[in-house]
C-alpha cells in the first residue's frame, strides 16, 4: 500500500513560494509543487491563470465567510477537494469541461456532511 504514496517524486512535495497580487497587495503563498499543479489545472479549465483563480477564491471566501484565516491551507484543501470530487465522479475528468459550467449543488449533493458547512457563520440571536 505505501508504495503508492512513497513512489511520489520528491519534487512533487517540495514547497515553492509564489508572490501574487491580490487587489494591489502583494502577498506570498507557499505550497507544495503538486498543489500548484492542481491549482493550475483548475484555473486552466475556466480559462484563468493561477493568480486569477487565487484572487477569485480569495474574494469568494471573504464574501462567504467574512474572513480568510489560513489561506494557504484553504488552497491546499481546495486542490484536495477537486481531486476527491473527480475521484467520486462529481467533477468530470475531461479537462475540457469548465468548472463554471457545473451545478455546484448537484456536485455537492449527497456528500458526507463533514465535507461542507454553511457558507455563512450562524447569526447571533439578539435579545
Amino acid at each position: 500500500m505505501c508504495e503508492v504514496f512513497i513512489s511520489a517524486s520528491p519534487e512533487s512535495y517540495e514547497s515553492r513560494t509564489r508572490s501574487v497580487r491580490l487587489h494591489g497587495v502583494i502577498t506570498s503563498i507557499r505550497l507544495e509543487n503538486l498543489h500548484w499543479e492542481v491549482l493550475e489545472e483548475i484555473a486552466a479549465r475556466d480559462g484563468l491563470g493561477v493568480t486569477q483563480l487565487i484572487e477569485k477564491l480569495h474574494d469568494e471566501l471573504v464574501q462567504a465567510r467574512g474572513t480568510v484565516g489560513n489561506f494557504a491551507s484553504f488552497l491546499r484543501v481546495s486542490a484536495l477537494r477537486y481531486m476527491a470530487l473527480q475521484a467520486r465522479q462529481r467533477i468530470p475528468a475531461d479537462l475540457g469541461v469548465p468548472l463554471r459550467s457545473l451545478d455546484a449543488d448537484a456536485v455537492l449533493r449527497g456528500l458526507p456532511p463533514r465535507w461542507s458547512r454553511p457558507t455563512r457563520p450562524a447569526q447571533e440571536h439578539e435579545g
